[in-house]
């Protein structure tokens, strides 16, 4: 079976001949990665596949999806100092240390319409530019025939607001200003949407779209919120792009928590959701509920099973989430986020290990 066939399958809630696999990874987790695996490219890896990395980890680790980043997402990880996106979003480079030694995060320092007058004023960036989409059409030229594409354009709409304006003065804005909230969601969507447009119309399997609006137990702004100022632009996305490709799968990721609000995602067209993290939300409950509309990409724990646990933790939690996610179908096999420095080798090789072994056994 095809790599990308097998995805296919999956996602139709049918049973291919082992579960699909998709991953991204921190770069300094990739570059010991590629050090294991005899790589020897010295190209930085991104983990949103914004820039071309020539898919090398993906393909030595046998997955079956291929992603290409477009978007104000794909910022993220620019550089090791201090730098300015082309939204005018400024960005800060934070160190951590690890067992494995230091990484690196990049994280928004302040975006340019934390004043409210430059708000009027402010211009977005053009989608529309063809450079944009040189690596996704070559990516979707190289490799489609085989693997299974998807166009992300993750931080739709909410993170890329709260980045321009400031998490702490958009939440105000939702309560005291609407108008204001308003303005500034209307830069992220109109962009994306875009974006999404013309992803479909080159064809890709899966446009993943999402914020993260989930906590750890509890949803970082209230349902009712969402369904003001988040679900109707998303949900005019999803039209739009279904309208160019009607059989195009829609991804929809948020972190966290995020129960009260999967029937609608499934009401506006949300064919798949990610990361599915079962500190927040149990598997068994989602596929139950949600399992005959829905299917479930993610699964695979790192915050604790992953950097903390052993490789038979790996394959037990692999076994669980075959049992519940995967069953009839319907499960794209990933980490909850790109695999972090923190991660044993062996710890994700069990990932591997265990989707290798695997024929479904009858579930």
């Amino acid at each position: 079976m095809k790599h990308r066939d097998r995805v296919l399958t999956a996602l139709q809630r049918e049973i291919p001949e082992r579960v699909p696999f998709q991953a991204t990874f921190c770069p300094e987790f990739a570059k010991r990665l590629k050090k294991e695996l005899g790589i020897e490219s010295k190209q930085p890896y991104d983990p949103h596949n914004a820039r071309w990395n020539g898919y090398e980890l993906e393909k030595a680790t046998a997955q079956d999806a291929l992603q290409c980043s477009i978007g104000w997402t794909s910022n993220y990880y620019r550089d090791n100092k201090p730098y300015n996106d082309e939204w005018g979003v400024e960005w800060v480079v934070d160190t951590y240390e690890t067992t494995y030694g230091t990484g690196l995060y990049t994280n928004i320092k302040r975006g340019p319409l934390y004043d409210e007058k430059n708000i009027n004023s402010y211009k977005a960036p053009d989608p529309s530019k063809p450079e944009l989409y040189t690596n996704l059409k070559r990516l979707m030229h190289e490799e489609q025939s085989e693997y299974y594409i998807i166009g992300r354009i993750h931080t739709t709409i909410f993170e890329t607001a709260w980045a321009l304006r400031g998490m702490d003065n958009l939440m105000i804005d939702f309560v005291l200003d609407p108008d204001r909230a308003n303005a500034v969601l209307d830069f992220p969507h109109k962009y994306h949407q875009v974006v999404a447009e013309k992803m479909a119309e080159l064809n890709v399997d899966m446009i993943w779209l999402g914020d993260d609006v989930g906590a750890q137990q509890s949803m970082l702004i209230s349902p009712d919120m969402w369904r003001t100022f988040l679900k109707p632009r998303m949900a005019e996305i999803i039209t739009a792009v279904k309208a160019i490709k009607p059989d195009i799968q829609i991804a929809y990721h948020t972190d966290g928590y995020n129960l009260p609000i999967i029937p609608e995602l499934i009401e506006i067209g949300v064919d798949v959701l990610n990361p599915i993290q079962a500190e927040s939300m149990n598997p068994e409950q989602l596929k139950k509920e949600f399992g005959n509309e829905l299917s479930f990409f993610g699964g695979i724990d790192v915050q604790t099973t992953l950097p903390f646990g052993k490789p038979e933790d790996v394959k037990a939690e692999f076994d669980s989430r075959l049992k519940t996610l995967g069953r009839g179908g319907g499960w794209l096999c990933a980490p909850t986020h790109h695999v972090q420095l923190d991660t044993p080798l062996e710890n994700f090789r069990a990932i591997i290990d265990s989707i290798q072994q695997n024929t479904y056994n009858g579930l």
